[in-house]
């Protein structure tokens, strides 16, 4: 089956979609008006990343008297630091693009795309040219962008989003972030290793994630030397010389705080980028959360789709943009996709990791689900003590028939380990199925495996399971 389909935006979820649908026989218009790659690639997920094993080594250097080796001098050159960064945008950048040029049947449109039906688009290219597209299909995946609270003073010169902070070249002396979620945390995490005195204002602390892990986290945090707030709203952020004063609220008590820093980090969350698509032209329903979808990502208008972070499904992760992608391809080209959209996994790269998948406890009991649980502590794993990284857990929940329901990890690569959690709970694995799979010692991977057996009280390190 061959169809002109047109994907606007090229991003995870664009340029993975363009790829999917050629690869089904589908003549792929990718129309981008920035760069290949999107906001993870560009300005999110892989800049940040790259500033998180910067933030890594100089918490090794911190701590290295512990390994019996002894630096002094060391200091980070922010310049080296962006080049590094640009560098390793620009490689990623680069190969999606020679992906992108090996399909004969994707045509990448450099331009901004405007939807007149449902089955017509008009580019406004870079050249300042327009064209027209006839189409069958359209696939809307413009993205997200930071959002700004309605604190008062948030327009004022230093208060900034992620996508500034991570431009500058210099360190913040003082960095206050506004914001407990993933964005928040991993910058909050990221810049305290990078040698900035970070002040961390949290209404709440990462909010999708197991209570037990938003406990754990924050006095992991304060021993890290993250002047950390929870329970607390910025209300007025003021200039004083070429400070900023936030003056914040705490919402349980009749309580105020001030703190001065250098700079103020908005990490408030994201909005779907939508402006200038002429949905209302169009007839598209979206509201503040994004454009609205049925569960193959369709839009009240048959035949052109949404997804990613412009949809209102309010997973704003680039992993699941992609399968999104790879899903409502398969969909238009009549295949029925066997993709799993119900698991994925949340990662947040601060230091100690943080990371889960399935459902949280707090979910089970809202279902009323019986429910067991089992935590293994990374201080009894011969592995996380030799990296000098013994704080945390990896919790595993199954429910009456034994089968993993949910997987919670705070500590030593804990976004690589969830894959094992990710994979057991697609595939609805039970206990049995991890207790038969031999695990290498000395592993981190040993932690869930023992959390697992644990859940039958067959863990050798470890003792009986509390029961719910």
């Amino acid at each position: 089956m061959q169809k002109n389909i047109a994907v606007i935006g090229a991003g995870p979820g664009g340029y993975v979609a363009a790829i999917r649908g050629a690869q089904l026989g589908a003549n792929v218009y990718l129309i981008e008006n920035r760069e290949v790659g999107g906001t993870c690639l560009n300005r999110g997920c892989i800049p940040t990343k790259t500033y998180f094993r910067n933030a890594e080594i100089m918490t090794t250097l911190k701590n290295s008297e512990e390994f019996g080796i002894s630096v002094d001098n060391y200091q980070l050159d922010g310049k080296k630091l962006q080049n590094r960064k640009n560098e390793i945008v620009g490689q990623l950048v680069g190969g999606i693009e020679k992906l992108i040029e090996s399909y004969k049947n994707i045509e990448f449109i450099n331009g901004k795309a405007n939807l007149k039906d449902k089955n017509t688009v008009s580019v406004k290219l870079c050249s300042g040219e327009e064209r027209e597209i006839k189409v069958y299909n359209i696939v809307i995946a413009t993205g997200s962008k930071p959002t700004m609270t309605e604190t008062k003073g948030i327009e004022l010169e230093g208060v900034i989003t992620s996508d500034e902070l991570l431009s500058m070249e210099e360190i913040p002396e003082t960095l206050i972030v506004v914001g407990g979620g993933v964005i928040g945390v991993e910058f909050a995490s990221i810049y305290n290793g990078l040698g900035s005195h970070v002040i961390l204002l949290a209404s709440r602390m990462l909010k999708n994630a197991d209570k037990e892990v938003q406990k754990r986290i924050t006095p992991l945090l304060k021993r890290q030397g993250i002047e950390t707030y929870v329970d607390i709203r910025a209300k007025e952020i003021i200039k004083e010389g070429d400070k900023l004063r936030v003056i914040a609220k705490y919402k349980t008590k009749d309580k105020e705080i001030e703190v001065v820093g250098d700079k103020v980090l908005v990490a408030s969350g994201r909005g779907p980028v939508v402006e200038d698509l002429n949905l209302d032209g169009v007839g598209i329903e979206y509201g503040h959360k994004g454009i609205h979808v049925n569960e193959d990502f369709e839009t009240n208008i048959d035949g052109i789709y949404a997804i990613g972070d412009v949809n209102d499904v309010g997973v704003q992760l680039a992993h699941v943009a992609s399968n999104q992608g790879v899903y409502v391809m398969e969909k238009i080209m009549g295949i029925e996709p066997v993709i799993n959209l119900d698991v994925w996994p949340n990662c947040v790269f601060c230091i100690p990791e943080v990371a889960h998948v399935g459902m949280t406890e707090e979910e089970a009991k809202e279902k009323n689900i019986d429910y067991k649980v089992s935590k293994f502590l990374f201080g009894a794993n011969g592995k996380a003590l030799t990296l000098g990284e013994p704080d945390g857990f990896v919790k595993v929940m199954a429910d009456e028939k034994n089968k993993i329901i949910g997987v919670h990890i705070i500590g030593p690569h804990a976004n690589d380990l969830i894959h094992e959690g990710a994979l057991a709970i697609s595939n609805e694995l039970k206990v049995e199925n991890i207790a038969k799979t031999i695990h290498a010692h000395p592993t981190l991977s040993e932690a869930f495996y023992e959390a697992t057996l644990g859940l039958e009280g067959q863990a050798i390190h470890m003792a009986p399971p509390r029961k719910r």
